[in-house]
């Protein structure tokens, strides 16, 4: 119990903060946004360099992203069958049965979960879903809304991402040799050192504005119980069906641990921004709120586990 407690009380200390600074206005929304930049454009970044420059490459790294991203396709198109099935009203349906929140939500909880030292097994699993949110779901997302993103924006946002530019210098440093190289000749350790410093404010920051938005005020249950339901749903058939291929071509790989919290994880949380009607944009938030809610419980089942 005690073991359990230690993972589960500190994230739920940081959400309770979150909660409280925000009903209190102990930090302002532009607070939480200033935050929020500083995540996405600092600290993550530097988790993911040393995910991924830590990381020895083979055949496996081209193929699970790939199958990543054909996951959240079908997860997709899956989400738009079922929107007719259950007479869903909003046309973010199948955006919300899509897509992971791990750069403000996963990796916090996986590296609470199994520690810093692990996290390239989730950067693995989580490259794949990155690529698609950044292609094929924005470019949906431009196309039915108001907000249209060109191709040639999309891949400016792409290649001038902190998110992207971190993995791919990773990469170059993992893939070339260059981290080996350094490691051989103990210059690792300073790479390390400067790299973890930046990094490990992430999982504190990412929760407290993760707090900071759980609001449950307002939430039409119905219809967004519903619309969670149906992501899980699909979530445990695609994870099911994941592991399975990835039993039967690496029998040997365990990457339970970072698919488990990958397929937890809500819908990304930019979706509200492209919601342009009032209506729409409470039920996406809504939906946004729960699902981060259930993968909060997700983690607790996880750490007793």
């Amino acid at each position: 119990m005690r073991e359990v407690l230690q993972t589960i009380l500190p994230v739920a200390v940081w959400l309770a903060i979150g909660v409280v600074s925000r009903r209190y206005g102990v930090i302002s929304r532009t607070g939480v946004e200033a935050l929020k930049t500083v995540v996405v454009n600092i600290t993550l970044p530097a988790v993911l360099l040393n995910a991924f420059a830590t990381t020895h490459y083979s055949l496996m790294d081209v193929v699970i992203p790939l199958l990543l991203y054909a996951v959240c396709v079908l997860a997709f198109f899956m989400g738009r069958l079922g929107k007719r099935l259950l007479k869903l009203p909003s046309r973010f349906v199948p955006y919300l049965t899509t897509g992971f929140e791990a750069g403000m939500l996963g990796y916090a909880l996986f590296g609470m979960l199994y520690g810093q030292d692990r996290m390239a097994e989730f950067a693995r699993v989580d490259l794949g879903q990155v690529l698609f949110v950044f292609t094929l779901y924005k470019a949906l997302l431009g196309k039915d809304g108001r907000k249209k993103t060109g191709a040639k924006a999309l891949f400016r946002e792409m290649a001038l991402s902190p998110i992207i530019l971190s993995i791919l210098a990773g990469v170059l440093l993992g893939a070339t040799g260059l981290y080996d190289g350094m490691k051989a000749q103990g210059w690792n350790g300073v790479f390390d050192a400067c790299v973890q410093f930046v990094s490990a404010p992430t999982s504190a920051l990412i929760l407290l504005a993760v707090g900071y938005d759980l609001v449950l005020r307002d939430i039409p249950w119905r219809e967004t119980g519903k619309t969670v339901a149906f992501r899980l749903g699909i979530m445990l058939i695609l994870r099911l069906g994941l592991g399975g291929v990835l039993g039967i071509l690496w029998p040997s790989l365990d990457l339970s641990a970072a698919l488990n919290v990958l397929f937890i994880l809500p819908p990304p949380f930019v979706l509200p921004v492209f919601a342009d009607e009032p209506g729409e944009r409470v039920y996406v938030s809504s939906v946004l709120s729960v699902s981060t809610l259930a993968a909060m419980l997700g983690f607790a089942v996880l750490a007793v586990r």
